[in-house]
């Protein structure tokens, strides 16, 4: 067992049980291995030569049909052999992994929860960027909006319809009496 902590305090830390280490850590590390307790330096199997360093641990292999993670066991062989036993099994099922995508032509967006959009005018659903009806060709944009967007365009707003139809005029808007004449400091 490896001796404790310091004279002021001796339940703080432990050395290292490493023969030609020995230090002092107040962090100790302890080996589900062989039980020992190292250092940082020395806390992975190999570092301190345990008996449970040759054991591969876990392996996961991913199967490229269905997006599957498959756990390799140490007697399964090898990669090549667990993917032909899974594409042989009933879990396999490519149609699980295609995830649907953007439709605007060149956009590889991946549509999730948090970054998909139904277009109010066509109900198709985009992605974030691709949200406005221009940027997604839509085919659901009415005349009147498609006019105003061209409007828009032109350079035309709310200002220049009003100098163009006059201020006093039916199609013009004024200020009412009161606000023309309040002084506002």
């Amino acid at each position: 067992m490896a001796r404790r902590g310091t004279e002021a305090f001796p339940d703080l830390g432990a050395q290292c049980d490493r023969e030609d280490c020995n230090q002092l850590d107040f962090l100790p590390f302890d080996c589900d291995g062989c039980g020992k307790t190292f250092c940082t330096d020395h806390r992975a199997y190999r570092d301190h030569g345990c008996a449970r360093a040759a054991d591969q641990g876990r392996t996961v292999v991913v199967c490229e049909a269905c997006g599957d993670a498959i756990e390799r066991r140490p007697g399964d062989g090898d990669e090549a052999a667990v993917l032909e036993a899974h594409a042989r099994s009933s879990r396999c099922d490519p149609a699980r992994k295609r995830k649907p995508r953007c439709p605007v032509p060149r956009c590889k967006e991946t549509l999730t929860f948090s970054n998909t959009n139904r277009c109010k005018g066509c109900g198709v659903k985009v992605c974030l960027k691709h949200r406005f009806p221009a940027d997604h060709g839509c085919a659901g944009v009415s005349s009147a909006a498609g006019a105003a967007a061209a409007a828009r365009r032109a350079g035309q707003c709310g200002r220049d319809v009003q100098k163009e139809s006059g201020s006093g005029g039916a199609g013009g808007w004024k200020l009412p009496r009161s606000v023309r004449n309040m002084k506002v400091f």
